[in-house]
């Protein structure tokens, strides 16, 4: 089974980040939470990204709207969804400036970034996160953990996998999940795979550019 890095998108949200934390913390395991800019704008919502920064989970941008990707937008508005939650986060960023951008369902290609996105990120030196292993649990609350364990017995190479601490039941069962994976032997890593690190502390690690859309309107 190769190594796992574990990631949850579009949080925080108060009826599901804490059940999900006290899994993590529990199971001995640390994670990267990416979150949505405007959730941060609730008071309760920025204290649970700042407890998941205390209990050693690392803060990721994931756009402010998560509307569109950011490869359908014009330059400025996938500049604000950047900049925007970066400033939301503050004190919630680490050492290395987190992003990951959304894909409509999972999906790796051109749309994610365009070319005034790029250039922001490579400007602030942002690192882009991305991934290898979407079992949807947006889609399936109930079935993603076979599905996601499927993807990991599958796998040749390190898993980047995303869940989602959002309101549909679906992180109910994490816990076993990853009881599962721990008594088969998993290894888990808070470093994401190289191969999903297109863009490092702004340093384009070769192929970034298979994810931008040069003609952005």
């Amino acid at each position: 089974m190769p190594p796992i890095c574990l990631s949850f998108d579009n949080g925080p949200e108060p009826g599901t980040t804490p059940g999900v934390l006290e899994v993590l913390a529990r199971r001995g395991l640390a994670a990267t939470f990416f979150v949505v800019g405007q959730q941060l704008r609730a008071p309760a919502a920025f204290a649970l990204a700042e407890r998941a920064k205390a209990e050693g989970h690392r803060i990721g941008n994931h756009t402010l709207t998560h509307g569109a990707p950011l490869g359908r937008r014009s330059a400025a508005e996938a500049v604000a969804e950047i900049a925007e939650t970066d400033a939301l986060m503050g004190a919630l960023h680490g050492p290395e400036r987190l992003f990951r951008p959304n894909g409509g369902g999972g999906l790796l290609g051109p749309h994610l970034l365009n070319a005034a996105a790029l250039r922001h990120l490579v400007a602030h030196r942002h690192t882009v996160v991305l991934w290898n292993a979407v079992p949807g649990d947006f889609r399936d609350p109930d079935g993603w953990p076979d599905t996601a364990r499927a993807m990991i017995d599958a796998a040749e190479e390190p898993v980047l996998l995303v869940l989602h601490d959002r309101p549909n039941g679906a992180m109910r069962h994490l816990d076993r999940f990853l009881g599962g994976l721990i008594d088969a032997g998993a290894i888990f890593t808070q470093e994401p795979p190289d191969a999903c690190v297109p863009l490092r502390r702004g340093v384009d690690q070769g192929d970034v550019a298979r994810y931008v859309t040069e003609d952005s309107p």
